[in-house]
């Protein structure tokens, strides 16, 4: 299949590296049908008149000062690049990266500047780090990844490529923020959501969805989804939220927890575990399971928006605003067969 060029089908500005690399990559291949689509998936993701801050997050992106050569940390709790840089070009640095709030996912540091993200999402990486199997070599998607913060420690940890899906514009920009500096290939975060995506493509050694199971109204449906992406014998890692409870334990918020929307089924993880196997999943294992504190999900000069403190009981923080119990996390594995 040969895919529309983007002089046929014009590009986000943002995206054309990403569609000439998966084009390189992708059009002789098993991935040739996705790639067929994207045209229009980007333009949709990345459209105008859908999203009335695009302007202003591309003047911010525009605004970006070119920072000196040095050292990129992928391993590192905060991905970015070491080294120093002028106090001009720090607060041009500052500046443009503001343009992009909020800064959810992270943490980040470019020359000397630390993005001090809502989420220490590096401390999610160290609990299921030593858990899953290796990436080395590996093709790699993330569901609902976010500005892409775990798509860079997973290029980190070896895989050779790593495909971030997320719908929200904002966090697509802020991952072509660290781009323009990092300039790593095979790394992409692209504006989609996982339904848009062909519905069997069985080519993806690891499959990460984190933070998107509660989100869905049928559950079954996203884990039958995420297996559909899967080579056989690929792995999935699913981190959700979840309840205490016995293996049939399930809250039912009707909408709304924590004071997030369309949050519909918080299972307990033997519950979890359980959907998996219904799934068709093999050699589950829950392993890790933690309550999220409040230096984990906090307010910062980077998120200044309420966070984790606001959506609890002020008098009870083992509850949430609406009397649920508070945020807990479980992080299991699984494996397509």
């Amino acid at each position: 299949m040969t895919p529309l060029s983007p002089h046929e089908h014009p590009l986000p500005s943002e995206l054309v590296s990403d569609w000439e690399a998966l084009s390189a990559r992708w059009q002789d291949g098993p991935l040739s049908e996705w790639l067929a689509m994207l045209p229009e998936q980007f333009n949709t993701g990345l459209s105008q008149t859908r999203y009335g801050d695009l302007p202003r997050w591309r003047d911010a992106l525009a605004s970006l000062p070119p920072l000196p050569t040095a050292d990129i940390q992928l391993t590192a709790a905060r991905v970015g690049l070491s080294g120093t840089t002028s106090p001009e070009t720090m607060d041009a640095l500052h500046s443009a990266l503001m343009g992009l709030h909020p800064w959810r996912k992270g943490p980040f540091e470019l020359c000397g500047l630390h993005i001090d993200t809502e989420w220490r999402s590096d401390w999610k990486w160290d609990r299921l780090a030593d858990a899953i199997a290796p990436l080395d070599g590996q093709r790699v998607l993330d569901v609902g990844c976010g500005n892409g913060y775990h798509c860079w420690r997973m290029l980190g940890a070896g895989a050779a490529e790593v495909i971030g899906i997320d719908p929200t514009p904002l966090f697509v920009l802020q991952f072509k923020a660290l781009q323009s500096y990092l300039q790593q290939p095979g790394i992409h975060v692209l504006p989609m959501t996982l339904e848009a995506m062909p519905q069997h493509l069985p080519v993806f050694d690891a499959v990460f969805s984190m933070g998107v199971l509660y989100h869905r109204r049928d559950p079954m449906e996203h884990l039958t989804s995420l297996k559909h992406k899967l080579a056989p014998g690929g792995q999935l890692v699913l981190e959700t939220l979840v309840i205490e409870g016995e293996d049939n334990a399930l809250l039912e918020p009707n909408g709304r927890y924590a004071r997030m929307g369309n949050v519909w089924q918080l299972p307990s993880p033997g519950l979890t575990a359980r959907w998996l196997g219904q799934a068709g999943f093999s050699e589950i294992e829950i392993v890790d399971v933690g309550v999220t504190s409040l230096e984990e999900q906090r307010r910062t000069p980077w998120m200044t928006f309420h966070s984790l403190e606001e959506f609890l009981n002020p008098s009870d923080h083992s509850q949430t605003i609406e009397g649920f119990p508070a945020p807990r996390r479980a992080i299991l594995t699984a494996y397509r067969t």
